[in-house]
């Protein structure tokens, strides 16, 4: 049985079984206290009788049964009584004995000089109260029997039960209705936590209940909401970091290809100019020098990425080694594209986290040697900038559309797609670039137009050495 059909039993079950208790106990109150009120009368007139046949029997005395009789026919009929004796027999009593033709006699159930009464049914639809007590006239006992008539006491009974009745059938009716509305609402509460408890294990972690009071079922609608934001936050949690991993799967997979770059150009010249030796030390130490980075950037990633570090130390770097070290470990490939390279620079000791920054510089050169064309110019300059540095890549390629300058830097986004995969591109870099360079506090703007080329600024701040 659902709890909707237990709420609603259960109260009118209690509704109809207290009033009917109640119901039953007031009217059978008020049928004893009536039937009592009665019992008090009959004793003040068996008292009264007996008081009056006591006088009676002082100023003439009684010489036998007769005059007994007569006595008691003389008394004035102010209500049922009679004469008996032990026997049963009557001896004489009021004009009026109909309550006693079917009264069972008080030696029967009351001992000798004693008073009592009985309830007893003297007819088909007549009660009487019976009363007796003991008298000693003549020499002998004698009982001296009232009556009164409470049939309307039974008659009164009957009408309260039937109109009781009447009262409980409207009052089930009633109360069934009331049932129906006290326990909608009131499960109501718990109706919206089913139904959000049911959607979000379908996947809705937005759902919500209203909290629409402070009872138990509010504190429990409050209880959860908490749950399913917390439910929420951790789920949001798990997708970022398995978003974090992916990411920095798809980052070090694009970012290694650069260095990879440096290091197949240079072992190619050391393949292809092996009797130079200062071509040789030259080649050797930049291949060693992108192998160390390599193993660098793979650790600095990882914090960037997935652990969303944002405090790498800065350290002072001098900006012209810094980017004519980082232009040439292209350099190679860029002259197998046949593209030229131009590196001018100003010298200057700016913050920075040498292996992240020289990430973004290669991914910036990378991308212009892919969008350039044999014969084509790169050029990578930097330049003080108030208190800050400025780092500028321009190439004569192929330029981007104005509506796409937007959306560059997002995650996974590539304006050639076609190109880009046929590179091997992710659509990766510039994003990353975008976070290494909010690290340093920097920004990066784009300037590019179709075949006219494309230019990239990085304006440094300065930062804060650590």
């Amino acid at each position: 049985m659902k709890l909707f059909w237990k709420l609603f039993c259960s109260m009118v079950s209690v509704t109809v079984l207290a009033c009917s208790l109640t119901g039953f106990w007031l009217i059978d109150g008020q049928f004893r206290a009536a039937l009592n009120q009665e019992v008090e009368e009959l004793y003040k007139e068996d008292y009264m009788l007996r008081y009056v046949l006591s006088l009676e029997a002082e100023g003439r005395p009684l010489s036998g049964r007769e005059e007994l009789s007569r006595l008691a026919k003389g008394m004035p009929p102010t209500t049922y009584f009679q004469l008996s004796d032990g026997a049963g027999e009557r001896l004489g009593g009021s004009s009026s004995d109909r309550l006693f033709w079917d009264a069972s006699s008080p030696a029967g159930w009351l001992a000798d000089n004693q008073r009592g009464w009985r309830l007893e049914r003297v007819g088909e639809d007549t009660f009487a109260l019976h009363g007796a007590s003991a008298l000693t006239l003549l020499k002998e006992t004698v009982w001296l029997e009232t009556c009164r008539d409470v049939t309307y006491l039974f008659a009164q009974r009957s009408a309260q039960y039937r109109s009781f009745v009447g009262v409980m059938l409207a009052l089930i009716a009633g109360t069934a209705a009331l049932s129906l509305l006290v326990a909608h609402l009131v499960l109501r509460p718990l109706t919206r936590l089913s139904d959000a408890t049911r959607r979000m294990a379908e996947g809705g972690l937005d759902q919500r209940v209203p909290v629409t009071s402070g009872d138990e079922l509010g504190r429990l609608s409050a209880d959860f909401n908490a749950m399913a934001d917390r439910i929420e936050e951790q789920v949001r949690a798990l997708t970022d970091a398995a978003r974090r991993e992916k990411d920095f799967t798809g980052s070090f997979a694009h970012e290694i290809k650069t260095p990879l770059t440096s290091i197949i150009g240079y072992a190619d010249l050391l393949l292809s100019r092996p009797a130079e030796p200062e071509r040789v030390r030259e080649s050797a130490g930049y291949i060693f020098q992108e192998g160390r980075r390599l193993e660098a950037l793979s650790r600095k990633l990882m914090d960037l990425i997935v652990l969303d570090r944002q405090d790498f130390p800065l350290r002072p770097t001098a900006m012209r080694a810094f980017l004519e070290r980082t232009g040439n470990a292209l350099r190679p490939a860029l002259e197998q594209a046949g593209i030229r390279l131009d590196i001018q620079a100003e010298e200057a000791p700016i913050p920075l986290e040498p292996d992240l920054m020289e990430t973004v510089c290669l991914n910036l050169l990378d991308n212009a040697r892919k969008a350039t064309p044999s014969g084509g110019r790169i050029a990578l300059t930097g330049q003080t900038e108030g208190n800050g540095y400025l780092i500028q890549v321009t190439d004569t390629g192929k330029g981007i559309p104005p509506e796409e300058l937007g959306r560059i830097t997002e995650p996974f986004y590539m304006v050639d797609k076609s190109r880009a995969r046929a590179q091997g591109g992710a659509g990766l870099g510039l994003a990353l670039c975008r976070r290494i360079v909010e690290v340093h506090g920097g920004t990066m703007e784009f300037e590019s137009a179709p075949d006219r080329g494309a230019t990239v600024r990085i304006h440094l701040t300065g930062g804060t050495e650590v």
